[in-house]
């Protein structure tokens, strides 16, 4: 039962779905655990392909089994007048836990977004990593990988996509408060992404 589960969750990630700044199209991807006891929030800079710069800040809280994260920023390029409101918010959930059998702990991502309203973003993605406590330290380390897909629903009805992508990141937990985090994105949405969080 727990293997069909798996291989399930699998089929909706690699066949529907992306999240995090992901809602919002950028390449900012999530680990699988909840890191806060009460809320988080912080900023990221966003570096996709195509040369421009994606400003969030971030709000996550938890809501029953479920963290609920929202976000807002710009995505900042040559031309001012062609700069993108940054819309989104993303749920997570934890599906996975780590065993003999499966060596990871994963967490099913679903998202809504959009980029200056002109289109509707709708990712779902499944992550997967492992927490390392470094021994003799507060610092803790948790790399994962997230295959997620787009859902990008053009408001005019001309453009609607399914877009793939693999998130590799790695958050680093340090002390009880601070997390720094990083990610990139291979396939349909490609580039890089740094935050800052503060957790509570």
């Amino acid at each position: 039962m727990k293997r069909a589960s798996i291989m399930t969750l699998c089929a909706l990630s690699v066949g529907a779905g992306t999240a995090a700044a992901q809602s919002t199209g950028m390449p900012s991807f999530n680990a699988p655990y909840r890191a806060f006891g009460s809320h988080e929030f912080g900023g990221t800079l966003s570096f996709p392909e195509g040369g421009a710069t994606g400003i969030e800040g971030q709000y996550k809280f938890g809501y029953r089994t479920w963290d609920v994260g929202l976000r807002g920023g710009i995505l900042d390029v040559d031309a001012p007048a062609d700069d993108v409101v940054l819309l989104g918010a993303t749920g997570r959930v934890r599906v996975l836990t780590h065993s003999q059998d499966f060596p990871f702990d994963g967490a099913f991502i679903l998202g809504a977004g959009t980029q200056d309203f002109d289109n509707l973003i709708m990712p779902i993605g499944l992550s997967l990593g492992r927490r390392v406590n470094i021994e003799n330290s507060s610092v803790s380390i948790v790399p994962y990988g997230q295959p997620t897909l787009f859902l990008v629903f053009d408001n005019n009805d001309l453009n609607d996509t399914v877009n793939f992508a693999l998130g590799l990141g790695v958050d680093v937990r340090f002390g009880s408060s601070f997390d720094l985090r990083a990610s990139f994105g291979i396939g349909d949405v490609e580039g890089f992404a740094v935050s800052v969080v503060w957790v509570r």
